[in-house]
């Protein structure tokens, strides 16, 4: 099984409540380290105007990039669920290896703090929260419920099967694991 998250574009309003829950939930300081980012977009000239919104956590992708590119294999794919985890203490810091694995990743997920060779962290999917059957953090945090995750082919016949939209590309090399239903331009 793979887990996967579904975007909807056309409901999320740029309000943050999915980073700030997650830096939250985990512990995270303040500071360049986020392991959940919303993205800007806009394009256009008054009166006609299209503006967006784009999340970019890690998408726990199908194929991951980053674990060949990690030089001591601290990150790995479970195979239960599919979520990517790195392993923190054997990271051996973003100044030795020369951030390899954000190098690789096409999303820009390894997160780094700003302290001297910071080790790597990235979002876990909330694994602690998936164990007691609930959804991550991030998911029940959005008010305006543009969030939603699970079982990657239950997403697709739930939602559909759209992988690109606005502000993402969709890698065939790495197969993140989001499907999307994209605000469309008027």
């Amino acid at each position: 099984m793979q887990l996967g998250i579904y975007f909807n574009q056309t409901r999320c309003t740029g309000c943050n409540a999915c980073r700030i829950a997650c830096k939250d939930w985990n512990d995270i300081e303040a500071g360049p380290e986020n392991w959940m980012k919303v993205l800007y977009h806009e394009e256009g000239k008054l009166p006609n105007i299209y503006v967006c919104y784009m999340i970019r956590p890690c998408f726990h992708c199908i194929d991951p990039v980053c674990i060949p590119a990690c030089p001591i294999n601290a990150i790995t794919k479970r195979k239960e669920d599919g979520i990517v985890i790195v392993d923190s203490d054997k990271c051996i810091g973003k100044d030795e290896c020369g951030n390899k694995c954000l190098k690789a990743c096409p999303y820009d997920a390894p997160q780094f703090g700003a302290e001297k060779n910071s080790k790597m962290r990235k979002c876990t999917f909330c694994i602690d929260r998936i164990k007691d059957n609930k959804k991550p953090e991030c998911i029940d945090a959005c008010p305006t419920r543009a969030l939603d995750s699970g079982p990657l082919n239950e997403l697709k016949t739930k939602y559909g099967n759209i992988n690109e939209t606005i502000g993402f590309k969709y890698s065939e090399r790495c197969k993140p694991a989001i499907i999307f239903k994209p605000k469309i331009k008027k």
